[in-house]
């Protein structure tokens, strides 16, 4: 009986230990330090999950962007295609790349040495006295998401909330009632980590907040927090690290050239229970889950920590204009393979012809090639991981891939109506998805 109550001891400790070892009914709960492993939706990316996490918690495929679903699929990106950006409308035309640069080209294209950069004073217009219309063309300063998942569009004095069709109601509201800061702003970007924090940038200076919450001893010249950074950017959109070891990464554009910025350290998953996890970090803690390592490093590979640049946008990013005004990462989503539509044999025939000219001019040309084309072939995969930048000039956007950084080839083609795809004004004339 002496013998019989050790074993049955070691027995329950040993019971005890798998189970506090082991995601069985652990999968909805969040990080608990108590426990030696993790089962919640961010320890994939931490890298302390339990070892049945996998089998016991099982992902799912799932799609999603900016909106409830893609406006649209993508076609094969893989295909030689000339971009004709002299159509894209921009301020000066002159900027505009002569010839596009070869989708193999890696290395970013930085100016000459004796290219020198101009400190050019914002020359944002003033805004009109005019009541703030929703609907009426002119450019937008900024877009972000928030920490909760919430959709911003900044433009002079106002900013408004999008949901996935269009405006919340009760907007649009002055940027000062809400953020204290005078508006127009330059750019904004939200860091995509459980903490989820918010940057607005203004002239020389910029704000942080938490949870709409101005964090203390801010606003800080963009010098001090953002060193080789230039002042009176125009746009900006922050990318995830490509795991806990990597680097966060923000993209600055001013004028023809852009910059990036990698974060030196992120918060770890202790810091990230001290406040409820970020909206926009969950969903890709979740999508890392499916354990795409080899795209996270290639979309979110990291350099050193620190400021790099200047590059020419016309040369590094295919079909975007050389100025813009407004830019902003959606969500990384997963295209499944849907059902094709098979094509008509003449059809098919046009195609293949115009598949070896390049596929963009067929699609301007070609009136039947809007639901034909099979958009599921991206590169003969059932699933791909895909995660799309959007850039905002003047009344139109553009969404661009960032595996190629180039224009997504789509139909009705890109720049698109800002006011018909996101803020759901009428648009006599325009073709509509």
């Amino acid at each position: 009986m002496r013998l019989l109550f050790p074993a049955l001891l070691l027995a329950l400790l040993a019971t005890t230990r798998a189970a506090e070892d082991s995601c069985e009914g652990r999968c909805e709960e969040g990080f608990d330090a108590g426990h030696k492993c993790q089962c919640d939706t961010l320890c994939v990316y931490y890298q302390s999950c339990c070892s049945d996490y996998s089998t016991v918690c099982k992902a799912k495929v799932t799609r999603g962007d900016v909106f409830a679903l893609p406006e649209d699929d993508y076609l094969d990106y893989n295909l030689t295609v000339d971009f004709v950006t002299e159509e894209a409308p921009v301020a000066d035309p002159t900027e505009l790349p002569t010839a596009p640069a070869p989708v193999e080209t890696t290395p970013e294209s930085k100016p000459n040495p004796e290219d020198t950069l101009p400190e050019v004073p914002n020359t944002t217009p003033g805004v009109s006295e005019e009541p703030e219309e929703l609907c009426s063309g002119k450019p937008f300063d900024a877009f972000t998401d928030l920490k909760n998942g919430s959709l911003y569009a900044f433009r002079g004095k106002y900013f408004y909330e999008l949901d996935k069709t269009s405006v919340r109601p009760g907007y649009p509201k002055l940027i000062s009632d809400v953020w204290g800061i005078e508006g127009p702003i330059d750019a904004a970007f939200t860091r995509i980590n459980c903490q989820g924090k918010t940057y607005l940038f203004k002239g020389t200076q910029y704000w942080r907040f938490d949870d709409g919450a101005l964090d203390p001893g801010y606003p800080r010249d963009i010098s001090e927090g953002f060193e080789g950074i230039p002042n009176n950017v125009d746009a900006a959109f922050a990318l995830p690290a490509h795991s806990y070891h990597g680097n966060e990464r923000v993209y600055f554009f001013k004028d023809k050239y852009y910059w990036s910025y990698d974060f030196a350290q992120q918060p770890t998953q202790a810091d990230c229970e001290k406040s409820s996890p970020s909206t926009v970090f969950k969903h890709y803690a979740f999508m890392n889950r499916d354990s795409w390592e080899d795209v996270f490093q290639l979309l979110f590979g990291s350099r050193m920590p620190g400021a790099n640049g200047p590059w020419y946008i016309s040369r590094d990013w295919r079909g975007v204009p050389s100025r813009l005004d407004a830019a902003m990462a959606g969500r990384i989503y997963v295209a499944s393979q849907q059902p094709r539509r098979r094509k008509s044999r003449r059809q098919r025939k046009r195609y293949n012809h115009h598949r070896s000219l390049g596929l963009w001019s067929w699609l301007q040309n070609d009136p039947d090639s809007s639901g034909g084309v099979e958009s599921d072939g991206l590169s003969g995969s059932a699933c791909e991981m895909l995660q799309s930048v959007y850039f905002f000039v003047g009344d139109k956007y553009y969404r661009v891939n960032l595996r190629t950084k180039r224009v997504d080839l789509v139909r009705p083609r890109y720049p698109r109506s800002i006011a018909q795809y996101w803020l759901d004004c009428p648009q006599p004339g325009e073709e509509s998805t």
